[in-house]
């Protein structure tokens, strides 16, 4: 079995060497079960429409798109990764993940119960600028192992970091009622700002008080915020190609360019042209 980063630091040279690259991810998991240490950091680069199938772990994995968008699905859902973010995956999670664009990824490898106050479920967070450096450097220590001095404080920090990781709106849990789930992959399909909680109750056949409360258990979130990240699903791969926000927000039923850029602005903190400059920007430094 091999040990530390000799077949770990894979970049597109590496990645040829793999007739398939699941035989990748099989002799990775291996790896990983038998690795000591609380944390491994391991980087992975793949090409455009790549689908890693369903998995697990026993370690908790927090998955950063350091360059182009992923997206995870879980029997609970869907969650978005684009730069400058992270998805906290916890141990044991069943997941698949598809790759929007050539993607870098950097994922870091946690025991469970490697420092109190990790986070307990499935979410998106932001990569601060100390938690981006400290997964840059991490990479490049030897993996597997109990390390000490600087390599040590540098894995202790990056642990202590992660639970105040800003969490992000950038999940879509799908409701566990058939019907209703439904009528989420139908909107995902063809998001609209437009859908009224009206509307999707007489489809279903449900009031709209018993509808309401339905969706919110089930979800945990109202239609309108759920219906708001399903447009920010849509939007953000084509705003990372490039596409104009113009031609995004009438695509996606907005009647003006302003109302799709206050929704975007209340989702994630920052207008989409903001947005997607401060993750080039990211890029850029990480590249530099």
């Amino acid at each position: 079995m091999p040990r530390g980063n000799e077949i770990f630091k894979v970049g597109d040279t590496d990645l040829g060497q793999f007739a398939d690259l699941g035989q990748l991810h099989e002799r990775r998991w291996q790896w990983l079960e038998q690795a000591v240490g609380p944390a491994v950091a391991l980087p992975t680069e793949y090409p455009d429409g790549y689908h890693v199938p369903q998995h697990r772990h026993s370690r908790s994995q927090l998955l950063h798109a350091l360059v182009g968008v992923v997206l995870v699905t879980t029997r609970h859902g869907r969650w978005m990764v684009p730069p400058d973010h992270a998805m906290w995956i916890p141990a044991g999670t069943e997941h698949s993940v598809e790759m929007l664009g050539d993607v870098s990824m950097r994922s870091v490898y946690v025991m469970p119960d490697a420092i109190a106050g990790l986070p307990h479920g499935l979410r998106v967070v932001g990569i601060t600028d100390l938690m981006h450096s400290l997964i840059v450097e991490s990479e490049k220590l030897p993996q597997g192992a109990e390390l000490e001095g600087r390599g040590g404080l540098i894995m202790s920090l990056l642990l202590h970091e992660i639970p105040n990781l800003p969490e992000r709106p950038l999940g879509l849990p799908f409701p566990s009622d058939s019907k209703l789930a439904a009528l989420c992959r139908r909107f995902v399909a063809a998001p609209s700002p437009h859908a009224t909680i009206d509307e999707w109750a007489d489809i279903v056949g449900m009031s709209r008080r018993s509808f309401t409360r339905a969706f919110h258990r089930q979800t945990g979130l109202s239609l309108s915020t759920w219906r708001q990240q399903a447009c920010l699903f849509a939007a953000l791969p084509r705003l990372a190609d490039g596409e104009p926000i113009t031609r995004v927000a009438f695509d996606l039923g907005y009647d003006s360019v302003p109302a799709f850029i206050t929704m975007f602005k209340r989702m994630l903190g920052a207008s989409p042209r903001g947005y997607m400059r401060g993750s080039r920007d990211n890029i850029r430094v990480s590249n530099g």
